[in-house]
């Protein structure tokens, strides 16, 4: 790893090195805090969890050939080189940023309240038609999982696209302090982790610290339809770059066209390209209006980097799918929209803007979403009322939350006669439903599955391939 000797490390975590002189200058050739993906010269990070402590592994590290450990504890009998340091937490991230500095590495930050993932997927496919990228992966995006991404660069990547998560004041000051973005991106100001953030407001501040460590020179690419966002007019003297549908003022689609399940046609004006095309055509193949949203947020970031107008249409068609996240599934007789990483109020009802444009039988089979605050039964009866608009034919929920959900949809449906029929079944625990569901699914159904992660939708994702209807 480029510079990234004893010594370095040492001054960059204020630590004090136990050890061998002669290894003093030796850059290591990884960094981990899991002790199972410790490699030969290696460093391990021993930090203190909730159900382990690294420090328990410290001797099995150096036996798999590990050139030196981060302790926060004294290791008096500890013949291998060691840096004794008072938070291993905080090593973790002073390392990252001396990294990510010994690197020559454009860095694409992106937050938001909902998009992040689809957001960043869809900016490394267009970017990967140009550049060498590494993108996050997973939820590698908190003040743990981003500084593990900064260290799988290698000094081959040309672009690093960081996804980046918060559920409090502060934090994203620190995860932009590690990622030091040339190009943030900000996807919307939604209504999650209002539990530590209180209002929109609030979020908004949240999320704008990503501006406090960004490069002077960089970039700002804002979604101007969102109402929070559109206040943001300068940032460290620069007007920021926005997109939208409605917001015509900077890059904007139109023509837009529901493909259905296979995704969403428009037009794009307003780019910069290296080939300056301006307008063009361009077809997101995942479902979802949102996925508009997140193809001229890519658009934008290609321009911004040089990239063709070609390199930018063809990037957004190859854009591939996630699992957990609108993934299309085509299974044991289902369609199957695997959103089931997430979800908050917009998210959820950007899903089952989706769904309802499927062709067929639709079904929603939710649960429920947490960290909404004090008003999320409000939020999750909101949702159901939303669901009554739709033309959804089935609705399946679990969990005391998401009984609210069923409660908005039976409440829509009684008060508005011409409201779409929408069969109702609501269940306890997911454990219930999965008992149950096989009796309501039929053959040839869309499926539309989503909650938040806590409620481990992925188990109906894999019943659902399997059941027998």
């Amino acid at each position: 790893m480029k510079g990234m000797t004893l010594r370095a490390m040492t001054q960059a975590v204020n630590g004090i090195y136990h050890g061998n002189g002669e290894d003093y200058d030796k850059e290591i050739t990884a960094i981990t805090i899991d002790s199972r993906k410790v490699a030969e010269g290696g460093l391990f990070i021993a930090i203190k969890g909730e159900r382990s402590d690294g420090h328990d592994f410290i001797g099995q590290c150096f036996e798999k050939g590990a050139a030196c450990v981060i302790s926060e504890k004294e290791l008096p009998d500890e013949e291998h080189s060691y840096i004794q340091v008072e938070s291993s937490l905080q090593a973790l991230k002073d390392l990252a940023l001396l990294y990510r500095n010994n690197l020559d590495v454009k860095v694409v930050g992106i937050t938001g309240s909902v998009g992040k993932t689809s957001t960043k997927e869809t900016i490394s496919s267009v970017l990967s038609e140009k550049y060498r990228v590494l993108k996050t992966l997973g939820n590698f995006n908190n003040e743990i999982g981003l500084p593990l991404t900064v260290f799988r660069l290698t000094e081959d990547d040309e672009v690093a696209v960081l996804e980046m998560g918060i559920s409090d004041f502060g934090e994203m000051d620190r995860l932009s302090k590690i990622a030091q973005p040339d190009i943030c991106v900000i996807t919307n100001i939604g209504l999650c982790h209002l539990e530590n953030l209180g209002t929109r407001d609030g979020i908004l501040k949240a999320k704008t610290e990503i501006f406090n460590h960004m490069n002077p020179d960089g970039i700002v690419i804002l979604n101007g339809d969102d109402d929070k966002l559109s206040t943001i007019s300068q940032v460290h003297g620069k007007r920021p770059l926005v997109f939208g549908i409605s917001n015509k003022d900077g890059v904007y689609a139109d023509n837009i066209k529901s493909l259905g399940l296979d995704g969403t046609s428009f037009t794009i004006h307003g780019l910069d390209t290296a080939d300056k095309y301006s307008t063009f055509d361009m077809t997101v193949p995942v479902p979802g209006h949102h996925m508009v949203y997140n193809a001229m947020a890519a658009a934008l970031v290609g321009s911004v980097l040089g990239l063709s107008s070609l390199e930018i249409e063809r990037g957004v068609r190859n854009l591939k799918t996630i699992a957990g996240r609108n993934n299309i599934i085509k299974e044991n007789g289902f369609t199957i929209i695997d959103d089931c990483y997430n979800a908050n109020p917009v998210s959820m009802k950007a899903s089952l803007d989706v769904l309802d444009t499927a062709i067929g039988r639709k079904v929603a089979i939710l649960g429920s979403m947490f960290e909404l605050g004090e008003n999320e039964k409000q939020m999750h009866y909101d949702v159901g009322m939303y669901l009554g608009t739709k033309d959804i034919d089935v609705l399946i929920t679990a969990g005391d939350l998401a009984a609210q959900i069923a409660a908005g949809t039976r409440a829509y449906i009684d008060t508005n006669y011409n409201a779409h029929g929408c069969e109702v079944h609501d269940f306890e625990t997911r454990d219930d439903m999965l008992k149950s569901i096989g009796h309501i699914l039929k053959t040839g159904d869309n499926i539309l599955i989503k909650a938040s992660h806590g409620m481990e939708f992925s188990k109906v994702v894999e019943a659902v391939k399997t059941i027998n209807t």
